[in-house]
């Protein structure tokens, strides 16, 4: 009896210990997130990423992160893919130029709340944040900023006798024959073609109080030009600056057909003297030691008003049941050690900046900087893109490209939805 009184008592001591064992929490395993970047693996920003990366895990050991690289040429039809697909990416880079679209589909994570909590918070620019707010509501993280500034080739300006870069357009199109002539070699040097096309444009229009929509009271945006002949009047202008630029050799004839590559090459390498572009210019001084040596940096030359295009590239966080891990990520890579080590020169961070030409030069231009409104863009930068093919290669009358590009515009508004009432 008393064997049995023991067995008993062990086998009653054994189903306590499981019951106990059963209402413990299970060892949860890492949250695997998955990080979309654009960045080159092999160059210092996407080498200086990972290992921030790997201290995030380090100090976050429940979380895991699977970092997947995608050139930005591919990146956007990717991402729309994957949020139609219903298998986004928790996190990932972007453009500023597809807020409004993703934001449109429902894709995106209100970050209000947890920024407005976030000591990073008071630490990035406002603009920056403004840039990535829709309708009051924080929909991305700034990752990093690219405004653009004036580089100059000195030693060209100053072979022409020409004591200081040009601060406006007129100085510009008149220093132009004095370069040629001095160097046989153009003034300046614009994008005719592709991505960088619309954002020069869009800064040309600022420079000259023009925007290229407006809110409405509903909430939606509008182009004005046609109810405002004053707007139409400068839009005409800016048009008319792009073939002025042309017709006073003040540009390469073959510069209305070049992409980014090409205005960033042909610059680096001497071949003309002046281009509105951004710090990761700084790569092309290994490149062209002996023909960037003589770079100088100021702000662009301007029409009526200072301004520049301000490119705002957030980190996109997609609705899902991994956003608050997302979200740590996300604050960890806007916090002051990961943009000291990676972005030093074009954080959005003011407390971090560069003390060189490839920082402050460009950073404290930050205040004049203009971006796109927050609609889906696909279309709209398309017209604009056309419309600088229509005065440099059509040569059309720039009246009538302002007239032509304020109905693209707009039709592309009410297409989207985004059309408010004028």
């Amino acid at each position: 009896m008393e064997a049995r009184g023991y067995r008993a008592h062990l086998a009653a001591a054994f189903l306590a210990l499981a019951g106990s064992l059963v209402s413990l929490p299970a060892w949860a395993a890492p949250v695997t997130l998955n990080f979309w970047a654009a960045w080159d693996p092999t160059k210092s920003d996407g080498i200086d990423g990972m290992r921030q990366i790997e201290l995030f895990e380090k100090s976050h050991p429940n979380i895991k992160v699977n970092v997947q690289v995608i050139a930005f040429d591919a990146l956007h039809d990717k991402l729309v893919t994957s949020v139609v697909g219903g298998d986004a990416p928790d996190i990932s880079w972007g453009l500023v130029e597809w807020l409004g679209e993703l934001d449109r589909m429902g894709a995106l994570a209100d970050l209000s709340r947890k920024m407005a909590a976030a000591p990073e918070q008071k630490e990035l620019y406002p603009n920056a944040l403004a840039a990535l707010t829709i309708a009051g509501k924080l929909k991305a993280v700034p990752n990093y900023i690219g405004l653009r500034a004036l580089l100059v080739h000195a030693d060209m300006l100053k072979k022409a006798g020409i004591a200081a870069p040009p601060k406006t357009w007129a100085e510009l199109l008149a220093d132009a024959p004095k370069i040629k002539a001095a160097t046989g070699k153009p003034a300046f040097g614009i994008a005719g073609t592709g991505v960088r096309t619309p954002q020069e444009l869009i800064m040309f229009l600022a420079q000259n109080g023009v925007k290229i929509a407006v809110p409405t009271k509903d909430g939606k945006f509008y182009n004005d030009w046609a109810e405002n002949p004053a707007e139409m009047k400068r839009a005409a202008e800016v048009f008319a600056f792009y073939q002025s630029l042309q017709t006073t050799g003040a540009i390469d004839p073959a510069a209305a057909g070049w992409g980014y590559e090409e205005e960033d090459s042909e610059f680096a390498q001497g071949r003309y003297a002046m281009v509105v572009d951004g710090s990761w210019m700084s790569e092309r001084v290994a490149e062209n030691p002996k023909e960037m040596a003589d770079l100088e940096i100021v702000p662009p030359p301007y029409n009526t008003t200072p301004a520049t295009f301000f490119e705002v590239n957030p980190f996109y966080i997609f609705k899902g049941p991994r956003e608050a891990d997302a979200w740590q990520l996300a604050q960890f890579m806007i916090g002051k050690e990961y943009q000291s080590a990676v972005d030093s020169d074009r954080s959005p961070r003011m407390d971090v900046t560069s003390n060189g030409i490839w920082g402050k030069n460009f950073t404290t231009l930050t205040p004049i900087g203009v971006v796109f409104p927050p609609v889906p863009l696909g279309s709209i930068t398309q017209s604009m893109e056309d419309s600088v093919g229509r005065v440099l290669l059509k040569h059309q009358k720039p009246e009538a490209v302002a007239a032509w590009l304020s109905r693209a515009i707009n039709k592309a508004l009410r297409q989207s939805g985004e059309l408010g009432s004028s």
